[in-house]
């Protein structure tokens, strides 16, 4: 008698788990209908006509995150700049798609079905969520700064901002002419780490120099005339990187302490992801 009544709560109990599951499931397929985008209300969901699916230039005021890694970590980092959310018909709501539309849900992120928006914005077939997301306007404050001067590689720059944020330097200054920071390619190299930093754009390196008269300046040429291992480190500090192929004009070292990093002949150089790492590890220990 007592086996057949803890078998009989042992069902209820798994039947009530399959229900849960069900019913979070349909609760996420609701949120998903051609023609409309979904957005949970106090009262029932607020329907919405699809806006405008555009590929993404410079001077559109929101971006893309391409992939369900790289919208999960926007959502969770950031979840104020959120627009939407974009899924395919061929996308599993299964495992960490789920979690991230269950998510949406909570925030009230609208979510929406679109295999036009990934023929337009990820065509390769390889990606089966969007996040689209405002731009945000960051004003660097006083501290330690990266400084990278007219970097033009979009992959550079986002290995560049993730390694930054790994070693906890969140604010980075960008010297035009440089890519867009904000361009999806560079996004995806970030890894979702353009999230955890500030970035600000100057015109001319004396701008962003009479702004933080402060910081000490180290700049990273292959004329440098210290070896980093050597140099006096004093905080707050500014590291200055030069572009991919020029590196920094030598009139760099008239206002600034030039610092090498040693390496073999057999190499002209470094390439700047790698130099700008090796700086960030010497200068955080």
């Amino acid at each position: 008698m007592l086996e057949k009544t803890w078998k009989g709560s042992e069902e209820r109990q798994f039947e009530s788990k399959r229900q849960n599951h069900l019913d979070g499931r349909l609760r996420i397929k609701h949120l998903i209908m051609d023609g409309f985008s979904c957005r949970p209300a106090a009262a029932g969901f607020k329907m919405e006509m699809k806006m405008k699916i555009q590929r993404y230039r410079h001077e559109l005021d929101y971006s893309y995150t391409l992939g369900a890694t790289l919208t999960y970590e926007m959502i969770k980092c950031a979840p104020e700049l959120a627009r939407r959310v974009y899924i395919s018909s061929s996308t599993q709501l299964e495992g960490g798609i789920a979690k991230l539309l269950a998510q949406c849900e909570s925030l009230s992120i609208p979510v929406e079905k679109s295999d036009k928006a990934f023929n337009i914005l990820s065509p390769k077939g390889n990606c089966f969520v969007i996040g689209e997301f405002q731009k945000k306007s960051a004003r660097l404050k006083s501290g330690s700064h990266i400084v990278l001067t007219n970097p033009s590689d979009a992959g550079n720059l986002g290995t560049i901002i993730r390694t930054a944020a790994g070693f906890g330097l969140g604010q980075i200054a960008i010297i035009r002419p440089a890519v867009d920071c904000y361009d999806p390619r560079v996004v995806r190299a970030s890894m979702g780490s353009l999230f955890h930093v500030d970035m600000e754009y100057f015109d001319r390196i004396e701008e962003y120099l009479d702004r933080f008269p402060e910081n000490t300046r180290y700049a990273f040429m292959l004329t440098g005339s210290v070896p980093i291992r050597s140099i006096a480190k004093t905080s707050p500090f500014s590291l200055i990187f030069g572009n991919e192929a020029t590196g920094l004009p030598e009139e760099y070292a008239a206002f600034c302490q030039s610092v090498v990093i040693p390496h073999s002949k057999n190499i002209d150089s470094l390439n700047l992801p790698i130099a700008a790492a090796i700086g960030m590890f010497e200068f955080t220990q």
